[in-house]
């Protein structure tokens, strides 16, 4: 299933990616199965979203399909095994040429005010074990999360993650995670905050509270309820917020582009609008794993 040619080598944050096609967090939270993923021929895979301490996360059920749309609603809410439990599997090794990277966020019960400490102790605790952070507080899933992603706050916490990171003998890509729910005043302010805190680049988009333009029925997602919507729903805002961030930059800010991706058509249009890498999650599910190798063959040819 894996499909090597060196033409679909990327070097991005100064790494070395196999292939530009990763997996997704959320779906390997406490890292085990990330073995297993890489012989389905990712570049690259994403760990977590891990916070300091285990949580259970939301109650169940709190994952359900929106076939019509080929979508999938999630309220989770960071249910991991916490980040010691993610160390002990990574302790074992970790595939060959295939780049990990660790997606932290805070505990429910740890207040906002607070939140820079949890930050920083799954970022120490994880360092040695992989090749580049991603800062979640862009989940809906977590109260009052999204808050974090405001000017002041988000600086503070970057800046400090920076800080940590300088200090280390060899420091590592620390990349941002934002909703698709922003607006253009909010990205421009995300931009400003990459530009002062020095971080590696961005990943563009997380999850949407949007329900616009579902063909599912409404009573049906009504009774679903609250989550975060991904998958074909949330594929073109997010291309749009690839391209505005893009383009804003001038092409300088690194950019990984998910967000319904199902298809090489869905990823090349990701790419072109700005993005270095993609990440496929929810298209996965619906489309199985032969999906990667579709992708990468679809940027050979």
């Amino acid at each position: 299933m894996e499909l090597k040619d060196d033409r679909l080598r990327r070097e991005v944050f100064g790494l070395t990616f196999q292939n530009p096609v990763g997996l997704a967090a959320g779906f390997d939270k406490d890292g085990k199965s990330f073995n297993a993923m890489s012989s389905m021929g990712f570049g690259f895979i994403e760990l977590g979203t891990v916070t300091p301490k285990a949580q259970e996360g939301n109650p169940q059920p709190r994952l359900f399909r929106v076939k019509k749309d080929e979508g999938i609603i999630n309220r989770m809410g960071f249910n991991n095994e916490g980040v010691h439990a993610l160390v002990e599997r990574l302790k074992k090794g970790k595939p060959a040429g295939v780049i990990i990277g660790g997606n932290i966020g805070k505990n429910k019960v740890t207040p906002n005010e607070r939140a820079e400490e949890d930050y920083a102790y799954c970022f120490d605790i994880l360092f040695p074990y992989v090749d580049y952070f991603v800062v979640n507080v862009s989940s809906p899933n977590t109260p009052n999360l999204r808050a974090l992603q405001d000017r002041k706050p988000l600086t503070k916490l970057l800046t400090m993650l920076q800080a940590m990171n300088h200090k280390k003998d060899i420091s590592k890509p620390i990349l941002l995670k934002i909703a698709p729910d922003l607006n253009n005043s909010q990205l421009d302010d995300i931009l400003e905050i990459v530009k002062d805190s020095k971080i590696a680049g961005i990943i563009a988009t997380n999850t949407t509270i949007s329900r616009d333009g579902l063909k599912t029925e409404k009573q049906q997602i009504e009774e679903i309820g609250n989550g975060g919507l991904s998958g074909k729903p949330v594929k073109q805002r997010s291309t749009e917020v690839i391209r505005y961030l893009s383009t804003k930059s001038n092409g300088e800010l690194k950019i990984i582009g998910v967000g319904g991706i199902s298809t090489p058509k869905d990823a090349k249009e990701k790419l072109e609008a700005g993005a270095s890498l993609v990440q496929v999650y929810s298209g996965m599910v619906y489309e199985g794993p032969y999906m990667i190798k579709r992708i990468n063959q679809a940027l050979l040819n």
